[in-house]
């Protein structure tokens, strides 16, 4: 098991209010934990304002040049009046350090789920990801990466085979059957190129959609990169009929390539293989334990193995 320190020790209450007193703020002691992992994020409560929220990026995982490229691509899609939540700048700056943690800040927009059952609501969304890929589309991402085999299957799969967590007997199982995963990932792609490619919300599940009175917002871009059109629709689509009524309203304001349908087992089998690596190159992080102890437990690995098979036969 990983024996780096926990990322986040030294992120206390007292050092939160501080970063963002740091920014000319005046917090008034108030602090709520967002749902997080990768990142730890905030809402802070202000004297003299609305509250706000400190995303406090995890360490080594983007570079500076990253960070600024998204939130770069974010205030393009806010300047074009989509509603997203961009990083507040202070003197100038969106990507802020304070005690060693380099963190961002922005307003608090709530919100509900969306309701995927919903035609209109799907059609909302699909005209609204539409805009975002027209503008996404306009230049490429410089240091963002790719939605590709080595970030999704590879890299994942090494963290696996790395860490503690997947019991030896299991090894040459997992690598036998993420091996033969890779490779269905690998011909799908290949039959089906060339694929255009373009900026994206990245991640782009219904628990980053948040729905108020006055329609859909979007919120985390952190796991914005280039990739396929289709990667920002089909986490959204419970069946064929949503996927239907999201692509009526995408094709409102933007062409659709209907052959990158055909991506989508790909994309949810990489899903797949990147949630176990994620976990797994995580674990030292104490709140991975907590959060996942299934990922302990032989049983669940047993399970993982046999789901990547069925993800590759549902491939081949």
């Amino acid at each position: 098991m990983s024996r780096q320190a926990p990322p986040y020790a030294c992120l206390t209450p007292e050092l939160i209010l501080d970063a963002a007193g740091s920014c000319g703020l005046w917090p008034d002691g108030r602090l709520l934990a967002l749902n997080s992992y990768e990142n730890r994020v905030w809402q802070i409560g202000l004297e003299d304002a609305p509250p706000v929220v400190a995303k406090f990026y995890r360490p080594g995982r983007w570079s500076d040049a990253a960070i600024l490229e998204e939130h770069q691509f974010v205030r393009e899609l806010a300047d074009a009046e989509l509603p997203v939540v961009a990083a507040l700048a202070f003197d100038g700056h969106t990507l802020l350090q304070h005690a060693g943690f380099r963190f961002a800040l922005t307003p608090r927009r709530g919100g509900r789920a969306p309701e995927l059952e919903a035609t209109d609501q799907l059609q909302w969304l699909g005209r609204l990801i539409a805009r975002i890929h027209l503008i996404g589309a306009r230049a490429p991402f410089a240091q963002r990466g790719r939605l590709d085999r080595e970030t999704m299957v590879q890299q994942p799969l090494r963290a696996v085979l790395a860490s503690s967590l997947l019991p030896p007997s299991l090894q040459p199982n997992y690598r036998a059957a993420a091996t033969r995963l890779d490779q269905a990932i690998a011909a799908r792609m290949q039959a089906l190129e060339p694929l255009r490619s373009l900026r994206l919300h990245g991640d782009c599940h219904p628990g980053n959609v948040l729905w108020t009175d006055a329609g859909p917002h979007f919120v985390d871009f952190d796991d914005a990169r280039t990739g396929p059109a289709v990667q920002d629709l089909w986490m959204l689509a419970n069946d064929e009929a949503s996927m239907l009524a999201l692509l009526e309203g995408y094709q409102q304001f933007r062409d659709f390539d209907h052959g990158e349908l055909a991506l989508i087992p790909a994309l949810r089998a990489m899903r797949q293989m990147h949630y176990a690596g994620w976990i797994a190159s995580r674990w030292h992080d104490p709140a991975f334990p907590a959060a996942f102890p299934f990922a302990a437990e032989s049983r669940w690995w047993e399970q993982h193995v046999a789901d990547l098979h069925e993800l590759a036969d549902e491939l081949a």
